[in-house]
Parts: structure tokens; sequence; C-alpha cells
């Protein structure tokens, strides 16, 4: 069994007096795709805002390859190797795509690759690199997609962490996004996936948790939880 590179241990969160995370605890171990699951409101965004340092938690840990975070800004969190596709994506629109990618590897840690990086996200989304001069605003919503996981990639990161990437898309766009994911999971990234889409979610992830009212109630193998009842009727419809 691989090493734990993210452990969240007993986390509260709040935003101002309300409790959003109850002692919230999980570990991604090294190569994994882990998805969270949960209905809106669950807490699974917010778990993102935790490890990325936008919402520190009042209590708990949350460690990095055996290092704790607390300590750290979110920008310092980026140059650890942790970077973020946030829900709705937030590309700058004024910006062209070349220079919304570049701005991915705005951190010391990524600073010196970023023409390298910049070539892999270019052949990686090859739509990216024929617009690559066109305002990111008026890019459609596949393509806006691709260009905010490809932001992510310029940091070169050890955890990627995505936000509802299917949210808006057509259902053939969709499986392309899904199976971007699979093929960076197979090229050695460590995902943690957030995703309303939970039969795609599952059929790319090695495993899920599913988080009520800021706790983990479940948790299993993709293949356990695709066949749990209780994941069946709640979140699949069957």
């Amino acid at each position: 069994m691989s090493a734990p590179l993210l452990e969240l241990d007993g986390i509260d969160v709040f935003y101002g007096d309300v409790q959003v995370l109850h002692g919230l605890s999980f570990t991604v171990r090294e190569g994994e795709i882990v998805t969270l699951l949960g209905s809106n409101g669950a807490g699974k965004t917010t778990t993102l805002r935790a490890i990325s340092g936008l919402r520190p938690p009042r209590r708990g840990d949350i460690r990095l390859r055996g290092e704790s975070l607390l300590h750290l800004p979110a920008a310092a969190r980026s140059d650890r190797g942790i970077a973020v596709v946030p829900e709705g994506r937030e590309l700058w629109g004024q910006l062209t795509v070349r220079e919304n990618l570049e701005l991915g590897a705005y951190g010391r840690r990524s600073r010196g690759a970023a023409r390298r990086n910049l070539a892999r996200v270019l052949e990686l989304f090859p739509r990216l690199a024929e617009r690559s001069r066109q305002l990111a605003g008026s890019l459609s919503g596949g393509e806006q997609q691709m260009c905010a996981i490809g932001r992510a990639l310029m940091s070169e990161p050890r955890l990627l962490m995505l936000d509802e990437p299917s949210l808006g898309l057509a259902p053939v766009v969709v499986d392309q996004v899904m199976e971007v994911v699979a093929g960076l999971h197979r090229g050695g990234v460590t995902i943690l996936l957030v995703e309303q889409n939970l039969r795609k979610a599952l059929e790319i992830a090695d495993r899920g948790l599913v988080v009520e009212t800021g706790r983990v109630r479940l948790e299993g193998t993709a293949a356990e939880l695709a066949a749990d009842p209780r994941i069946r009727a709640a979140y699949l419809g069957l």
C-alpha cells in the first residue's frame, strides 16, 4: 500500500459561528483518485478550501507527506504542490488562454519549468493550443474547464483537487473531462475529486468518501460504494 500523501485529522471548520466540518478525518495516498461524495451543503467544497488554506480549521490538523500545513498560507501550500481547479473554473476572462496558463506557474517551485509545462499542457489539450491567443472568456464551457485544469497542471502538483469539473457541461464533454482526469491519474498525479456526477466519479476513482453535514459517513472502494444500496438509492437513483 502506498504512503499517505494527504491526511486530514479531526478538522473543525466554521463560517462565522456556523460549523460546517465536524471532526473530519480521511487520508489520500500517493497515486490515488479519491472522490468526495455528498449532497449540496455537505461540506465538500469547504474541505477543499481548508486543504488549500482558504478556510483554516479551528481544530485538527492537515498534513502533506507528514508535514502540518496549518502554519502555511495558501500561496505556500501551492508551492508545496497543492493545486485546485475551482468550481466554476474562475478563469481571467479578459486574458488570453496562454496568459491564464502562464499564471498557473507563478509559484517559486514551478516558475523555472513554466516553458516545459506549458508545452506539456498544450500537448495534452490541443484545443487550447489552437486557441492560445483567444480570450479565455470566449471559450466554450468544456474548453474553459480544460484551461482551468491546464492552469493547475502548470504548478506541477503533487495533489490535484478538482471541484465539480463536470458542472454545466454537456454529457459528451463530461466524458472528455473525466477521461482527462483518469489520464492524469494514470500518469501518476494524485487526485482529490468533488463531483456531483457520482456515476462518472465512481467509474474513475479508487476510493470514495460520503460526506454528510461535515462528517464522513461512509468510506470504501469505488466498487463497494457503487454497489452499496444506500448510495444507489440516495445518489444514483437506483
